[in-house]
């Protein structure tokens, strides 16, 4: 048995490719020998990126809420081998002040979409015996106060892809999650916007409870992902590594706070596991 699966020739598709870790992992796999098509929402974003791949990626049209974008887009792939469900948003704030608008655009991108993109390549997937590699986070295993929504989503995706895992293995196909931790990337300032837009928006007697520790979380959280060693790079080997193993592993954690996450989840009770998060709150 190989301890690497050849990657020359091989298509893989990346949802959310335009910045972040999408972009870290389309040009790092385009440079490993990848076909990369780059699900991006604006073509022009795709266009950069080709170019600085030197041809080797392909930009695709993407947007992973709305079913017609993802139809034309499966018409336009063709001999897909893997797929990378990266796309994502992060909504943060106490759950109290997430409006159901808000629920909904967090869900239907990370979990819904993620789904209709994998159910569209499925016939391509089952032909080439490929992969699924679905990126969640550390949050998938841990729910701390202030990220609900987003947590909410990542346990849902975390499911799905234990779920497809089981269904499609008599296919060939492997199915897999890369957990990345705190990285600094363009994100992290959507994040606290959001969450104090979500402030804002409700009324003062309940902004009032919150608003001190929320805006306390926000700095902390940024912050560490301004000071954390895991960077985009070390992201991109990852998803890397799920596409190549011979033998994937069904959890790839990046960075050393998702795996404390995926440890503390396993080893400490309810009630440890609160009174550890608690400060958060206060």
């Amino acid at each position: 048995m190989p301890d690497n699966t050849p990657v020359r020739g091989r298509s893989v598709l990346i949802t959310g490719a335009s910045s972040g870790l999408g972009r870290a992992a389309t040009l790092h796999l385009a440079e490993l020998g990848f076909r990369v098509f780059a699900g991006v929402r604006r073509i022009t974003d795709g266009e950069d990126l080709a170019a600085e791949a030197y041809g080797t990626v392909v930009p695709v049209r993407l947007d992973v809420t709305d079913d017609a974008s993802i139809a034309a887009a499966a018409k336009e792939i063709d001999g897909l081998w893997a797929v990378v469900n990266n796309a994502g948003v992060c909504v943060s704030a106490p759950l109290e002040c997430v409006t159901t608008d808000e629920l909904r655009r967090q869900l239907d991108t990370n979990v819904v979409g993620q789904l209709a993109v994998t159910r569209a390549f499925l016939p391509m997937l089952r032909e080439s015996r490929g992969r699924v590699v679905n990126v969640t986070s550390g949050l998938g295993s841990v729910a701390i106060p202030y990220m609900g929504a987003y947590s909410a989503a990542q346990f849902a995706k975390e499911a799905l892809t234990d779920v497809l895992r089981r269904e499609l293995r008599g296919f060939g196909i492997d199915v897999c999650v890369v957990q990345p931790g705190a990285i600094m990337t363009p994100i992290w300032g959507k994040v606290s916007d959001v969450g104090r837009a979500a402030l804002d928006a409700v009324p003062e007697r309940v902004a009032e409870l919150y608003r001190i520790p929320f805006n306390r979380f926000l700095f902390a959280n940024e912050r560490s992902a301004r000071t954390s060693p895991t960077t985009p790079e070390h992201f991109a080997r990852a998803v890397a590594r799920a596409l190549t193993d011979a033998r994937p592993r069904s959890r790839y954690a990046v960075g050393a706070d998702a795996r404390k996450l995926g440890v503390l989840s396993r080893v400490l009770p309810d009630g440890a596991l609160d009174r550890h998060l608690a400060p958060i709150t206060r």
